[in-house]
C-alpha cells in the first residue's frame, strides 16, 4: 500500500510515526507543509521514507499560500497515486487534503487542533466541521478528542483512539547523579519542565508558582528546557525575584539527551492548558518520575492524585505552588509513586504496541471506502 503521510512540520512525533512506518511493508511518502525557524527534530528522516518535493516544506506557511499549495497537492496526489493519505493537524494538512476530495483520508488530531483551535472563531469552526465531514477515519490520542469530534457530528464508529506512546527502552528509571553534582544540586529537590515557552503551555503559571514555593522551601530547584515567545517574561520572573541561580535554563535539547534530564529530576511538571495524551508526560512516567500536572482532561485520563503524582487546578498559581511544596514534603515516598508511574507507562504507553492500532486505523479506512 502507498501511504502519503502529510504533516505540518517535522517533529519528534512525526519521527516516531515515520520510523515505525519505515519498517512496515508499506511504501511511505512524507509531505511536509512548512518549516519553522526553530529546530523541532534533530534526527534525520528515517530510511525507506520518501520525502516529497513540492512547493511547501521550505518556510513558514501563510494563509495566502493556501491556493498554490492546494493545486500543488493535487499534483502530488496525481503523481504518487496513494492508496491512503494520513494527514494532520485538522485545520491545516487534513483540511487541504479534504479540499482535494481524496479518499480514504485518515485525519489525525494533534490534540489542541480540536480541543482549542476548533473553537477559536467561526472560520476555524467551519474548517473543522468541513474536514471531519470528509474524513474517512479520525485518529486521536485521548477521550477528550473523541468527545470533541463527536460533538462536531463525526461518527464515533470511525474514531480510532490510542496514546502515541514512547520507547520504553529509552525512557527508563535511573539516576543521573552527574548532572546534579555538576550543578551542586545533589541534596536538592529538583523539578523538571520540558514544555515550550508558549501561552498554551502555561510556563508563566509554572514560573510564578516556583517563586512562591521556593520562598517557602529554599531547597527547590528547577530544570527548565526549551524556549519560545514567552522567554523574556519567564526569565524576568526569576530575575526580579532573584531566583535565577536556582533554575537551570537548558534551551533546546537534542533528543538523545532527554532521558538524562528525566533521570536527573525528582518531579516532572506541566502547567499546560491543553493536551491530549502528552508525550513528555508519558516519557516522565516511563522514566519512573512522579508528576505534577494541570487537571485538564488529557492529564486526568492518565494521572490519579496520590498514585503517580498530583494534579493542580489549571491556571491556578497558588494551587500549583502549594502542590510543589506538598511534593517536597512527600519526597521520601516518591519511589513508590515512581514505580506506579513506570507500571502505568508499561501498560498504556508502549509505542511498539500502540503502533499496531495505527495500522488497524488504515485498514478500517480502506474498508470504509470499499463499502
Amino acid at each position: 500500500m502507498r501511504i502519503l503521510y502529510f504533516s505540518r512540520d517535522y517533529t519528534t512525533h512525526d519521527f516516531r510515526f515515520l520510523k515505525s512506518l519505515s519498517k512496515s511493508e508499506h511504501q511511505v511518502y512524507f509531505l511536509r507543509l512548512e518549516k519553522k525557524n526553530r529546530q523541532l527534530e534533530d534526527r534525520p528522516i528515517p530510511e525507506n521514507i520518501i520525502q516529497v518535493q513540492w512547493l511547501g516544506g521550505k518556510q513558514e506557511v501563510k494563509i495566502w499560500d493556501g491556493l498554490r499549495l492546494f493545486f500543488d497537492l493535487k499534483r502530488v496526489i496525481r503523481d504518487i497515486q496513494p492508496d491512503l493519505i494520513h494527514a494532520g493537524p485538522i485545520q491545516t494538512c487534513a483540511f487541504l487534503t479534504a479540499l482535494t476530495g481524496f479518499k480514504p483520508l485518515v485525519s489525525m488530531s494533534w490534540g489542541s487542533d480540536l480541543l482549542k483551535d476548533a473553537d477559536r472563531n467561526k472560520f476555524y469552526e467551519w474548517v473543522t466541521r468541513y474536514t471531519l465531514k470528509r474524513s474517512t477515519v479520525l485518529i486521536g490520542d485521548c477521550q477528550a478528542v473523541w468527545d470533541k469530534a463527536v460533538s462536531f457530528g463525526f461518527s464515533p464508529k470511525n474514531v480510532v483512539l490510542f496514546p502515541w506512546g514512547i520507547d520504553l527502552k529509552r525512557f527508563t528509571p535511573g539516576k543521573n547523579k552527574t548532572f546534579r553534582e555538576r550543578r551542586g544540586w545533589t541534596e536538592n529537590f529538583v523539578m523538571l519542565s520540558l514544555r515550550s515557552w508558549e501561552p498554551i503551555y502555561g510556563l508563566e503559571v509554572l514560573a510564578k508558582a516556583f517563586v512562591i514555593a521556593a520562598r517557602e522551601v529554599p531547597d527547590l530547584r528547577l530544570i527548565l528546557l526549551g524556549g519560545g515567545s514567552l522567554a523574556p517574561m519567564i526569565r524576568s520572573i526569576f530575575e526580579q525575584n532573584q531566583l535565577s541561580d536556582r533554575v537551570y535554563f537548558g534551551g533546546q535539547t537534542p533528543q538523545k539527551e532527554l532521558p538524562g534530564y528525566y533521570q536527573a529530576a525528582d518531579l516532572y511538571l506541566s502547567a499546560s492548558h491543553s493536551d491530549g495524551s502528552s508525550v513528555s508526560l508519558m516519557e516522565a512516567l516511563g522514566s519512573g518520575l512522579p508528576v505534577l500536572v494541570s487537571d485538564i482532561p488529557g492529564n486526568k485520563e492518565w494521572i490519579k492524585a496520590g498514585k503517580q503524582g498530583w494534579l493542580f487546578r489549571d491556571g491556578n498559581v497558588a494551587d500549583l505552588a502549594e502542590k510543589m511544596v506538598q511534593a517536597y514534603q512527600y519526597r521520601f515516598e516518591l519511589n513508590t509513586m515512581g514505580q506506579k508511574a513506570r507500571q502505568l507507562a508499561e501498560s498504556r504507553a508502549d509505542w511498539n504496541k500502540n503502533f499496531e492500532i495505527l495500522l488497524s486505523a488504515y485498514r478500517l479506512a480502506i474498508k470504509r471506502v470499499k463499502r
